[in-house]
């Protein structure tokens, strides 16, 4: 099995771009054939069924094995020269069913026409108010974010102007400071009307006697 991204590479380039250099070489011929224009239309008719059939139908049965590939088979089944499957197609499978019910496909696709169209305006009308509102929240977001950094930055600006105002005062407070001179201890007198007595150690802090010498002792 080819890999998912593979497949839809090659249904893009054999289902989509070589058909349409073919069909530009056909219009570019200097006698153009009939049967080649015819056949190419028939081609591209197909195509756009499938692709339409395609959206719904995938969700479905995407999940078979070897989908893709049969799709690219189916692609290459209706081009190539040898099969040229768009000519049977055509005439077995598309033409019977859409010449039966061509009155009704045309009502349902102006209907759809009518409503889509309708839709269509509605959504702008729409989109076109909600992008009014979101741009004026956006432009009033943006003008609310201005000011309040324009206010920062003018309290910024004042506070800064207020400490260089501030500087010179204070260092001419500093500069004019003199220190004074510290407070004078009042003078010690050396004249006392009551003189202090020195304390007399007590009898346990006195000396013990020192022991004669040896060489006094009376026998």
């Amino acid at each position: 099995m080819l890999g998912e991204f593979v497949t839809r590479a090659l249904i893009l380039v054999l289902g989509y771009a070589y058909p349409a250099f073919e069909c530009f070489k056909t219009m570019e011929k200097n006698r153009v054939e009939m049967h080649e224009l015819r056949f190419w239309c028939q081609y591209w008719i197909i195509v756009a069924v499938l692709t339409v059939f395609e959206r719904v139908v995938d969700m479905f049965i995407s999940w078979l094995p070897m989908y893709g590939e049969m799709k690219l088979a189916l692609i290459i089944y209706l081009w190539y020269p040898k099969t040229k499957g768009t000519g049977y197609v055509y005439e077995t499978l598309l033409r019977p069913y859409v010449s039966m019910r061509e009155p009704d496909i045309d009502r349902s696709l102006r209907e759809l026409h009518a409503r889509a169209w309708d839709l269509a305006l509605y959504y702008w009308q729409n989109c076109t108010s909600l992008g009014q509102t979101k741009f004026f929240e956006i432009v009033q977001f943006i003008s609310a974010q201005f000011g309040k950094v324009t206010k920062a930055n003018n309290e910024t600006a004042d506070q800064h102007l207020q400490r260089l105002a501030n500087q010179p005062q204070q260092k001419n407070e500093r500069h004019d400071y003199t220190p004074s001179a510290p407070p004078l201890s009042p003078p010690r007198s050396s004249f006392s009307l009551f003189p202090k007595q020195r304390k007399q150690p007590s009898d346990h802090h006195r000396r013990p006697p020192m022991p004669p010498p040896p060489g006094n002792v009376y026998r």
